[in-house]
């Protein structure tokens, strides 16, 4: 009897032994199971990362191209208008000189056949037509005479050469022009030189004194 329940202790001891060795077991795939998933979490995590940090990567070269490229038109850009704007301070003065060289060439006709069967009249009235070309190619351009004789004296736009004493006649009036004064649009570019009118009185104290 006792022999049988030694025998069945040993059954136990053995069972029990191999149930713990099972779960041992048990235990060492669940861990493996574990480490093999995290071990597949984290290789997937880096595979993202990395193919995160290629797209990055690919759109910061994108981006360092696009800027290039922008940078080159820009200068390219800056260059033309450079150009341009040298262009235009040169060659500024070309539609006036275009203008003028009709009026050159109308004198130029003139001159070839003065010594023609031409006029005093015939000459007199072709020389009008060109001052006529010519004077509207100038207000063309806002160029035009100062209106100046009859006018009361101005600095801004006269510039007196002599006084004159007139009798009957408000003193400092634009008597004469001896050389017509201009605007270019606002702006005076040459006074007109004239003759203004004297007061007789302050003529005649001028005298006394």
């Amino acid at each position: 009897m006792k022999k049988k329940k030694e025998t069945m202790e040993e059954l136990n001891n053995t069972e029990l032994e191999n149930q713990t060795n099972a779960n041992k077991e048990d235990e060492s795939k669940i861990e493996v199971e574990i480490s093999s998933s995290q071990e597949n979490s984290s290789n997937e995590e880096l595979n993202l990362s990395q193919q995160k940090i290629s797209e990055l990567e690919a759109q910061v070269k994108h981006l360092q191209d696009l800027l290039l490229r922008k940078a080159a038109e820009f200068e390219n850009y800056k260059r033309r208008t450079e150009n341009d704007q040298v262009n235009l301070l040169k060659y500024a003065a070309e539609p006036f000189i275009k203008s003028v060289l009709i009026v050159y060439d109308d004198l130029e006709r003139s001159l070839n056949h003065i010594n023609d069967d031409y006029s005093f009249e015939s000459l007199k009235k072709g020389l009008e037509l060109v001052y006529e070309k010519f004077t509207k190619i100038l207000e063309s351009q806002g160029i035009k005479k100062i209106d100046a004789k009859g006018k009361q004296f101005d600095v801004e736009f006269h510039e007196a050469l002599m006084q004159q004493p007139v009798a009957g006649l408000e003193s400092n009036t634009v008597l004469d022009v001896i050389e017509q004064g201009y605007m270019y649009k606002d702006k005076v570019i040459r006074h007109a030189k004239v003759i203004v009118s004297a007061s007789l009185n302050n003529e005649e104290n001028k005298i006394e004194e």
